[in-house]
């Protein structure tokens, strides 16, 4: 569990378009506080997530090979061969100009409560679904398990949790070296995306498999 999580959550981090999202709100009039909404909104899309399918569990993981065990298996095989078959079509596809989204240009005047609206939008629910299925391994009786799913949480967040504290601290420096990763982002967005719906999709794929026919 610990080493799926650990890629899933990595995956999620290094996600360009809710990093350009957030790094656009964070060089707005109220930057700051905007962004501690999408960020919170974020963390606790996660965290709701997780609980539900622990509270599911009842914190005890499925025997192998019963029915829960299998659908949580098949979930993930399902939700690799489809991160598989989305970076393939992303990579095949011709190249398409990517002008900035509708409504960065309404960014100023958006509410804390439109930024974490936001956060839910532009939250990778393929991945968060698969992290949601390798939860249901964890044994929450021991510690190990519930400091995993908190690492995994605070994983999945820590670009964010970066740059918002960066945005605090320094904010003049924070905001010149914030926008030339939102512009090295935007070049890069494509080769971001195909390649990471295809590690993790091959890796869920197999692992999925794997845990199906063992």
């Amino acid at each position: 569990m610990l080493v799926d999580l650990v890629l899933i959550g990595t995956a999620i981090t290094l996600g360009p378009l809710h990093n350009s999202a957030f790094i656009l709100l964070l060089s707005s009039r109220r930057g700051v506080r905007q962004g501690l909404a999408f960020l919170l909104s974020w963390l606790a899309n996660l965290v709701a997530v997780t609980a539900v399918v622990v509270l599911l569990t009842g914190g005890q993981p499925p025997a192998l090979h019963s029915a829960p065990s299998t659908a949580g298996l098949a979930a993930k095989l399902a939700i690799g061969v489809a991160l598989v078959l989305y970076g393939a079509h992303r990579h095949r596809r011709p190249p398409r100009p990517h002008g900035p989204p509708r409504w960065t240009a309404r960014i100023d005047n958006a509410s804390p409560l439109a930024a974490a609206g936001l956060a839910w939008l532009l939250q990778p629910w393929a991945l968060v679904g698969a992290g949601a299925a390798t939860a249901l391994d964890a044994d929450l009786s021991t510690l190990t398990d519930w400091l995993t799913l908190t690492a995994y949480c605070l994983l999945a967040t820590l670009s964010l949790i970066v740059m918002e504290m960066y945005a605090v601290w320094a904010p003049e420096a924070a905001n010149a070296r914030l926008n030339a990763l939102r512009t090295w982002l935007a070049r890069h967005q494509e080769q971001l995306i195909v390649t990471l719906a295809l590690i993790v999709g091959l890796y869920l794929t197999a692992r999925s498999i794997y845990g199906l026919v063992t």
